[in-house]
């Protein structure tokens, strides 16, 4: 049934229902019957399904980042982890995990809509029910269901997911070959450990996105910032770095040291939602503060230390 904007038109119920612009005619506009919204639109304020054609915000590049990092560092983790310590290979498994999920962001951006472009529209993030549609279905007469359920976030929530599936894809078809030919150092069941690790990761990463994907675009700046310092804390701690002297010892101290102040950075300009970067940049200065402190402070809690202390005051 076709309705145009001069009829009396029933309430569109639901927060997610909305009518489809069937037609223009002229500064008339012809509406369908209220129901979902096609992909790549959603509800305006008179219920009337739009298109979306913006673009993401600063804090919407920075969150698909976030999501784009975490298979990243959990490859790099496990890698680290089953590669022991006098296997030469990870340096080119890193290398090669990080090509995996470049070219996998990339081609996930091409086959995005506009296709063939590394732009992407989207519609805006307005509240946190913007993830979860499926559960503001409306029931009329409390038996029908009229199922509205789409993707109003457009397309950060479904991006997600086939950027994982290319990860994925990536990983199985480039992976096994490099591993056999360079890992001769690890036993034959250990050198693909790795990638089997992946094949567990995977689908975590994809359930957390469905289930709290939500909750992830609100909560990812403090999650960064505190799994980095806690685990640059037990990092520190458990390789005995004390001062700055130890930190120069092993090449590989540096190399955690500043992916960690990377991630800090990354955490700091994520929290302010502005689209204004220079105003964020004073922020940086505090990067480099927990690892000083760390340093500063390392040597007054050393166990040993305040045993000896503790005993001599006794």
């Amino acid at each position: 049934m076709i309705r145009s904007a001069v009829d009396i038109q029933p309430a569109c119920l639901g927060l997610y229902c909305g009518r489809v612009v069937l037609a223009v005619n002229g500064s008339v506009e012809v509406y369908g019957d209220c129901g979902v919204c096609p992909r790549g639109q959603r509800t305006d304020d008179n219920k009337i399904c739009r298109e979306c054609v913006g673009s993401p915000d600063r804090y919407d590049w920075l969150y698909l980042g976030f999501m784009a990092m975490l298979p990243l560092v959990l490859h790099w983790f496990f890698i680290e982890w089953y590669s022991g310590k006098k296997s030469s290979s990870a340096l080119l498994q890193h290398i090669t995990a990080l090509f995996e999920c470049s070219i996998a962001a990339i081609v996930t951006l091409l086959v995005s809509d506009p296709a063939g472009s590394l732009h992407i529209r989207s519609c805006k993030v307005k509240k946190l029910s913007d993830w979860y549609t499926m559960l503001y279905n409306p029931s009329p007469d409390y038996i029908t269901t009229v199922h509205c359920t789409h993707e109003a976030v457009y397309p950060l929530y479904t991006i997600v997911f086939i950027y994982y599936a290319f990860c994925l894809v990536l990983m199985m078809l480039l992976r096994p070959f490099l591993v056999k030919k360079i890992a001769c150092g690890l036993g034959k069941s250990d050198r693909f450990k790795s990638i089997y690790a992946a094949l567990y990761f995977f689908p975590v990463l994809t359930v957390l996105q469905a289930v709290g994907g939500g909750l992830l675009y609100y909560a990812f700046p403090y999650i960064i910032l505190v799994l980095s310092l806690v685990t640059l804390a037990v990092y520190l701690s458990a390789s005995e770095v004390e001062s700055f002297k130890d930190l120069l010892v092993r090449k590989k101290r540096l190399v955690v040291l500043f992916s960690h102040w990377l991630l800090h950075a990354y955490g700091i300009i994520s929290i302010p939602k502005l689209d204004k970067l220079e105003q964020d940049l004073p922020l940086l200065a505090l990067v480099p503060a927990p690892a000083i402190f760390y340093l500063m402070t390392a040597k007054y809690t050393e166990p040993s230390r305040i045993l000896s202390e503790g005993g001599n005051g006794h």
